[in-house]
């Protein structure tokens, strides 16, 4: 009776050991750094960077929309190699087909440093190609990617205000442009690639960009799904800014059924969505903006505002008390943007 009670024991305990093993296996904490979500065509979402990263994969090589964090740059440098490589051999086992290909494209959505981090380190992983030996030794520059942004980034990079930190001159833009738009000069991966000023929306240097062909478009921190407009005032800002950049976002999308599926788009931060997400998100923002206008009209101070509770039906899915971005940082971020518009008329 002893003997099975003890052997009971054993099996009972080894049970318990598999189980926790497993348990941890499934634990958030042993995912992937880096998790891969295929989009449409060349493009794929990297998730875990920091902010999210736009990639576009072919025989061409490596086109990039931000690199997330410093301290994550590695991670993120892996698991693009490794996502070349199983591009090109379809995933298939045992094929060689080289080293991967090259990065030779970034484009910075903004300056700020969860989607600029990792410049310094893909970026001298890069290459840039070109013809001929036009412009004297080209070997020094040919040893890293190009990086593309709106010139407010690089002027801002170059110039940071009291108490920010200095940025390493090889995170700057080698390419910045200063109008509405932008076209790459050739199609990269068989397609067209176009970046899209976004003016004194989440910052004053925002840019989107869209995959013709694909059709899909990262959006940057101009769109985040996962909280209320993230406005940043010190670096040109503005709550007005950013529906506009909504607004210019359903332009450029098309649904393909009743306001879903159709053009990708990728968020700034938080998941993969669709031109309804976009849809409610900008209804979500002018209403609020309406409301705060309203409100400010008959002489509301902030925090009588703040009492009126004007985000209320909307805090359940938008709304913070905690973290970077709570919903009061918002409701100040917005008064003041609105408030430093009507004094500026």
């Amino acid at each position: 009776m002893r003997n099975i009670i003890f052997k009971s024991s054993i099996l009972l305990a080894s049970v318990l050991v598999i189980a926790a093993v497993a348990q941890e296996k499934q634990t958030p904490a042993t995912k992937p750094a880096i998790e891969i979500l295929p989009v449409r065509g060349n493009i794929y979402m990297l998730i875990g960077a920091g902010g999210n990263v736009t990639a576009s994969i072919g025989s061409e090589g490596i086109l990039l929309v931000d690199t997330g964090l410093a301290n994550n740059a590695d991670k993120l440098l892996a698991t693009v190699n490794k996502l070349s490589v199983d591009v090109e051999t379809k995933g298939l086992p045992n094929v060689n087909v080289g080293p991967p290909k090259a990065i030779r494209i970034i484009v910075n959505t903004h300056l700020h440093g969860d989607h600029t981090g990792g410049n310094v380190v893909l970026g001298k992983a890069g290459r840039t190609y070109t013809g001929g030996n036009v412009a004297g030794n080209l070997a020094d520059a040919g040893e890293q990617a190009a990086i593309y942004a709106h010139e407010e980034v690089l002027n801002r990079m170059s110039f940071p205000a009291a108490g920010e930190p200095k940025i390493a001159f090889e995170a700057f833009p080698t390419d910045t442009y200063h109008t509405e738009g932008m076209n790459l000069s050739h199609f990269f991966n068989g397609e067209g690639v176009q970046l899209i000023h976004a003016p004194a929306a989440h910052t004053d240097g925002d840019t989107m960009v869209y995959f013709r062909s694909s059709d899909v478009l990262a959006t940057g921190d101009v769109f985040v799904p996962s909280g209320y407009p993230v406005l940043d005032l010190d670096h040109g800002g503005s709550l007005q800014g950013s529906i506009d950049a909504l607004n210019h976002i359903l332009d450029v999308a098309i649904p393909e059924y009743r306001l879903e599926g159709g053009t990708m788009i990728v968020p700034g931060h938080g998941h993969l969505c669709d031109i309804a997400d976009v849809a409610y998100y900008r209804d979500m923002a002018t209403i609020i903006r309406d409301r705060m206008q309203d409100a400010i009209k008959r002489g509301l101070t902030l925090p009588q505002i703040k009492a009126a509770k004007l985000t209320y039906d909307y805090d359940g899915i938008y709304g913070a008390t905690s973290g970077f971005w709570t919903t009061d940082k918002f409701l100040d971020a917005a008064y003041k943007s609105l408030t430093q518009k009507k004094a500026a008329k």
